[in-house]
């Protein structure tokens, strides 16, 4: 990573710029001009209005920006540009329950009726595809580490026939996409949730994000705080995360950056899951906030929170969570058995397991030949990896969720690690 220059400390302006907060290049820009071409390239495409990225390797950081903040606008993307990071608050909020098993006020492995009543006695659907009145008994209670692990037996489905599907939507649960929002505060929210079946025994199969939904319940429950509140005093906060939240203040409004579109590989067709500025659903504070889903952010301001958690759970000589519990969030915590009854996308767990809140990679991919660094996606266009074995972190935000599924993703993180040498 020699060729990259260090660019000042996060959250300062790069060097070369006379705009605070302007991204651009540096002297060192040449070793990753590979992926300033693929997200030019995306640009271009029109497949995205535009990009922020950051790369870094210990104290040598870059940061680049190529496009505009909105389709059809005029105002360039920034290093303080504020992004929706979707899925990639997930990691946040496991987080947060870390802390409270740290303190033991939580148990990994003690069920969550303890906490959340609503979920005690379930029942299951007899199956996936049959009435959610045609159930059986669940064999064992959920605990905290279903949560964690996404092994609670309910989740996304992509298959809006389904009844339980209808049941879900009837509910307002909104159990996948971030938006249009839930209008439930979480006590509605997790009670509506309790009462349906779940969807597979607890611990038989991965199901995604529901589990981080109700992780964000629990937190708010053992804390006897709002889990948003929980968030902002016991790490956003200590991190200086000062532009991450679970909404974006009318004073900041001018920095976040409209929502692109997804196009549909197969039709063609473009949509766009937000509106842009003062009428986003991410513009006022939500009677829900979502423990999957429902951070904005920066490079910067996350950048922090991965380092945080490359650096064992401390930030600047400060401890915010243990090792152990790094270690915890770090590891694929799936068995063979769980992956095999799995479904997510074509070959996800061939490479892929899952900690608490990350994704873990666990074979070669298209990116590394070397296994080992943990992150994730999220739904609006936006990554982040920890590559604890070469140093290596890098976040990438755009507002597009058709860079997710492109391939252009992939490209981008491959042209990183090309030219840091870490392939």
């Amino acid at each position: 990573m020699g060729a990259l220059i260090s660019v000042a400390a996060p959250g300062c302006a790069l060097a070369g710029t006379e705009d605070e907060g302007q991204a651009g290049q540096d002297a060192g820009a040449g070793a990753l001009a590979p992926a300033r071409e693929v997200m030019e390239a995306e640009v271009a495409a029109g497949q995205m209005p535009g990009a922020v990225w950051l790369v870094a390797r210990g104290d040598d950081v870059y940061v680049d920006a190529v496009g505009v903040t909105e389709v059809g606008g005029s105002t360039p993307m920034r290093r303080d540009t504020i992004f929706r990071i979707a899925s990639m608050t997930k990691a946040v909020t496991a987080t947060a329950v870390m802390m409270l098993v740290e303190e033991g006020k939580l148990d990994l492995d003690a069920p969550v009726d303890r906490w959340l009543p609503e979920l005690a006695n379930r029942r299951v659907l007899a199956r996936i595809d049959g009435p959610i009145d045609e159930t059986v008994p669940a064999e064992r209670p959920i605990t905290v580490r279903d949560l964690m692990t996404f092994t609670m037996g309910f989740g996304v489905l992509f298959d809006a026939s389904l009844p339980i599907q209808r049941a879900i939507d009837e509910l307002e649960l909104v159990n996948g996409q971030p938006v249009p929002m839930t209008p439930h505060g979480p006590d509605e929210w997790i009670r509506r949730l309790g009462t349906l079946p779940l969807m597979h025994q607890p611990g038989a199969q991965w199901m995604y994000n529901t589990g981080s939904l109700v992780q964000g319940v629990l937190v708010g429950r053992v804390a006897d705080q709002g889990f948003d509140a929980f968030v902002r005093e016991r790490i956003l906060a200590p991190l200086g995360m000062r532009d991450t939240d679970f909404h974006v203040p009318a004073d900041k409004l001018a920095r976040f950056a409209g929502c692109g579109y997804y196009t549909d590989e197969q039709t063609g067709e473009k949509t766009r899951m937000d509106r842009d500025g003062a009428e986003s659903a991410y513009a006022s504070p939500p009677a829900f906030p979502s423990g999957a889903a429902g951070l904005v952010s920066t490079v910067d301001d996350y950048f922090v929170f991965a380092r945080m958690l490359m650096n064992g759970g401390v930030h600047e000589g400060r401890r915010i969570l243990s090792a152990a519990s790094v270690r915890e969030m770090t590891t694929d915590h799936l068995t063979p058995a769980q992956k095999a009854a799995s479904s997510f996308f074509p070959g996800f767990f061939e490479t892929h397991g899952w900690g608490h809140g990350l994704a873990v990679v666990t074979a070669p991919d298209a990116v590394s030949e070397v296994p080992g660094r943990h992150g994730w996606d999220g739904g609006f266009g936006t990554s982040c990896i920890n590559d604890p074995g070469r140093g290596l972190i890098g976040i990438v935000m755009t507002q597009s969720s058709g860079f997710l599924f492109s391939g252009s993703l992939e490209r981008f993180w491959r042209s990183v690690y090309l030219a840091t040498g870490s392939a």
